[in-house]
């Protein structure tokens, strides 16, 4: 009660006609209408929220998977090879971040399985220093990672490259190499047999599909290579691999590349940070509208109250006090329903996982059917930044939509108010 006491009468005249309504008539009509607004702009952050968690979950998995095959850092040499790679990666290794390094040869083949031609991406690589910078190892369905020995000419491939081909382990297949051999006929394609000895699944549909991975040395042999292409780094923090990429520009010897994942698959990232700013423009237009329901919802207020207006200002009440009246009507309105909005959209995206499935099973569908998307389950990633932020626009487009139904009501003169009462 002391509170009350203590409390402006804007504050304590403002919240009377937010709880107004219970007595029936126009008042609850008018309470109907705030209501409205008010679950609208609830209905809208959640939404927004919940959409931005996924779109962040379908970003951070598919980018997990693309990282799981790709490496963190790679770094080139001018000449087109890197002889001396060990003393590159002791020198990586003077950075903190850096927790792995391994060798590669990188080009591009075409492999050959009866009728079925597929070109590919062929990668080099040392088996006992791969898992240092990918999860590739862990990744293998069908056969051995280490089955790539020296020598041998055993290759690895993507799970939807080997369907394509129609192979299985131990099955054959031919690699066809873009530099030809000089022989008195003319220049004829390189050709070697090679035996499938595992099959990989990355759940990327562009390295399940084109990407197989042979050892460095027959890389090597392969493609007529005195070297391996370069060097690949795994760091403690991938997000910090633009900031160690520059560090090491200015640390390794050498006429060096470095490449970071960030630059690789830039258009991918800016294509998704686009449709994520778009989807929050969208979806703040929801907001908007149920936030500037709150206008209809004051103006009928302040014509229903110009009798408690007029009273008010004869008793002395500045226009400015009048106005801060119906702003916190409103402001409250759109404060509950941002609180609200913001609680459900959090419980709702922390618990996706298991709402999900429910509803599934609740109405017998599938919304991500295996046969189509790579990801079955929706993937959540809550960051408590976009939930303040989406708190904040809220509040903001509430507080603007009570600024001209104020100022009307600041402007209505008592006299004619008081007229027919």
């Amino acid at each position: 009660m002391s509170l009350t006491k203590n409390m402006p009468f804007e504050w304590l005249v403002g919240m009377r006609y937010t709880r107004a309504g219970r007595r029936g008539g126009r008042n609850s009509f008018i309470s109907f209408i705030s209501l409205i607004s008010m679950a609208g702009i609830a209905l809208g952050v959640a939404a927004l929220i919940v959409v931005l968690s996924v779109m962040n979950g379908f970003q951070k998995e598919v980018r997990d998977r693309m990282l799981s095959v790709l490496s963190h850092i790679e770094i080139f040499d001018a000449s087109g090879s890197m002889p001396d790679w060990k003393a590159t990666a002791k020198e990586a290794f003077q950075n903190k971040e850096v927790i792995g390094a391994a060798p590669y040869v990188a080009a591009q083949a075409m492999l050959i399985r009866e009728d079925t031609v597929r070109g590919v991406v062929i990668r080099g690589i040392l088996p006992e220093q791969e898992p240092k910078v990918s999860d590739v190892a862990n990744q293998i369905r069908e056969g051995s990672f280490a089955s790539l020995q020296p020598g041998e000419f055993n290759i690895i491939l993507g799970k939807e490259l080997a369907r394509a081909l129609q192979v299985h382990p131990g099955d054959k297949v031919t690699m066809v190499a873009p530099q030809g051999q000089i022989t008195p006929a003319g220049v004829l394609p390189r050709l070697k047999q090679f035996t499938v000895g595992a099959i990989f699944e990355a759940g990327h549909n562009e390295y399940d599909s084109g990407l197989a991975f042979i050892h460095i040395d027959d890389a090597m042999r392969m493609f007529k290579l005195d070297a391996p292409t370069g060097l690949r780094l795994r760091l403690k923090d991938m997000q910090r691999a633009p900031e160690v990429a520059l560090d090491l520009s200015h640390v390794l010897s050498g006429n060096l590349l470095i490449l970071d994942w960030s630059k690789q698959n830039r258009t991918w990232f800016a294509a998704v940070q686009t449709e994520k700013h778009m989807m929050f423009i969208i979806l703040t237009l929801i907001i908007a509208v149920a936030a500037f329901n709150l206008v209809s919802t004051l103006v009928m207020t302040v014509t229903d109250k110009q009798a408690d207006i007029a009273i008010l200002r004869t008793l002395g009440a500045s226009p400015g006090s009048i106005m801060k009246i119906f702003m916190i009507q409103g402001g409250l309105v759109g404060l509950f329903g941002t609180a609200i909005g913001v609680g459900l959209g959090v419980v709702v995206a922390l618990n996706i996982d298991v709402i999900v499935p429910f509803i599934e099973h609740l109405l017998g569908v599938q919304f991500l059917s295996k046969d189509i998307y790579l990801i079955t389950e929706l993937p959540s990633d809550l960051r408590w930044h976009d939930v303040w932020t989406i708190g904040s626009v809220a509040v903001v487009l509430a507080f603007l939509a009570t600024l001209y139904p104020s100022w009307r009501a600041a402007n209505v003169r008592p006299a004619e108010a008081l007229r027919y009462e």
